[in-house]
C-alpha cells in the first residue's frame, strides 16, 4: 500500500485546514500525555500507559495531517503520510512499528515485560516530540 492507495480507497482524503480541530487535537493529545504520567509503571499499567501515549501521538499525527490538508481514517496510512507526503521515512517506519506493538497489546493480549514497556514508552515519547516539532514548524 502507499498514500495514493489510501486516497483511492478513501481511507484518507483531502480536506480544508481546520485550525479549531487542530487546536482541539493538540489539547486532547496533551491531556492523554499528562494522564499517562500520572500512572505508575507496573505489570498492571504498562499496557494502559502505552495505549495512552500511542493515542497521544496519533492525535498529534492527525493534527499534522489536517494542517497539511488530509484527513486519515486508518492508522496504517499515517506511515505513508509521513513517508510520502512529509518525506519523513524513518518517522513513518517507527510509527508503524509502534502501531504494531500497540495492536498486539490491545487486540491480541500480548504480554510485555517492564523493560520492554519502558523502551516502547520512551520510543513513543521521542516520536511524539519529533511530530510536535513538525507541527510547530
Amino acid at each position: 500500500m502507499d498514500f495514493n492507495e489510501c486516497l483511492k480507497k478513501r481511507i484518507a482524503k483531502e480536506v480544508k485546514e481546520d485550525k479549531e480541530l487542530i487546536v482541539s487535537l493538540i489539547k486532547t493529545s496533551q491531556n492523554k500525555f499528562d494522564s499517562e504520567k500520572k500512572l505508575e509503571l507496573n505489570e498492571i499499567t504498562s499496557g494502559s500507559k502505552i495505549s495512552l501515549l500511542y493515542d497521544s501521538l496519533r492525535e498529534l499525527l492527525e493534527a499534522l495531517a489536517i494542517r497539511n490538508r488530509y484527513k486519515i481514517y486508518n492508522h496504517e496510512c499515517y506511515r505513508y503520510f509521513l513517508k510520502e507526503i512529509l518525506n519523513e521515512s524513518i518517522k513513518g517506519d517507527e510509527f508503524d512499528e509502534l502501531r504494531r506493538i500497540r495492536n498486539s497489546l490491545n487486540y491480541y493480549a500480548k504480554d510485555i515485560s517492564l523493560i520492554e514497556a519502558k523502551d516502547v514508552l520512551e520510543r513513543i515519547k521521542k516520536l511524539r516530540e519529533e511530530i510536535s516539532s513538525l507541527l510547530n514548524n
